[in-house]
């Protein structure tokens, strides 16, 4: 429901993850449901995605965090852009915002609180020099933090560009019943993030849990 943030409650959202539901094949641990298209599909070919339940597209703001970049030269967020869109969620807004904490917390905040915008996506500014402060803005506007994500990410990148992956301060955590993902700043740690965690993550068919069937209930008290 637009302008309700959550929109309907999405059923078995309590569902234990560690049980083993009644559409995972116990021999091979998968659905009897195809990976998701046309990024979708796990390392290992387990995605598993529940056809009988339906696909809710998500808003997703994007934000790039850059002192220099501009929207013609922006490909870590047009390669996010594309993606979002490609995987049937809504763009609700996309703007480049400059290495500032203060201005960047802030923007975070409006996003958090509007009501259109249910999933916040930035890259840029996770490093460890003195111009990167993403994830000091994000952890600022946390009420929670998820720390499994920036873990399962750097142990993805491991495997592709080794211990260099140390470097990067990939985080992400919930705010206002808004989820907050802060990624690299490149184009593959993007594709990494998004094909690997996010597009299943966001999905709520992804089995047997994910994210977005949370939605709903983040703003428990």
């Amino acid at each position: 429901m637009v302008g309700d943030k959550g929109g309907e409650s999405m059923p078995h959202g309590d569902r234990d993850c560690n049980t083993r539901p009644e559409w995972v094949v116990p021999r091979r641990g998968r659905s009897r449901c195809p990976p998701l298209d046309p990024a979708g599909s796990s390392p290992d070919g387990g995605c598993m995605i529940d056809e009988s339940r339906e696909f809710r597209p998500l808003r997703i703001a994007i934000l790039t965090v850059s002192d220099t970049r501009t929207d013609d030269d922006d490909r870590s967020g047009h390669t996010l852009r594309e993606r979002v869109e490609g995987a049937g969620h809504v763009v609700a807004s996309k703007r480049i915002v400059p290495d500032d904490r203060a201005g960047l917390e802030q923007v975070l905040r409006d996003l958090v609180a509007d009501p259109e915008v249910e999933v916040v996506i930035s890259t840029g500014g996770t490093g460890v020099t003195g111009r990167d402060i993403t994830p000091e803005a994000f952890e600022a506007v946390y009420e929670k933090a998820i720390p499994g994500f920036g873990e399962l990410f750097r142990w993805l990148s491991f495997q592709k560009i080794g211990t260099s992956t140390i470097q990067s301060r990939a985080t992400a955590g919930v705010a206002g019943g808004t989820y907050l993902f802060a990624l690299p700043g490149s184009t593959s740690a993007v594709r990494d993030a998004w094909d690997e965690i996010l597009v299943h993550q966001l999905d709520a068919r992804f089995r047997p849990c994910n994210f977005a069937e949370l939605l709903p209930r983040l703003g428990e008290r």
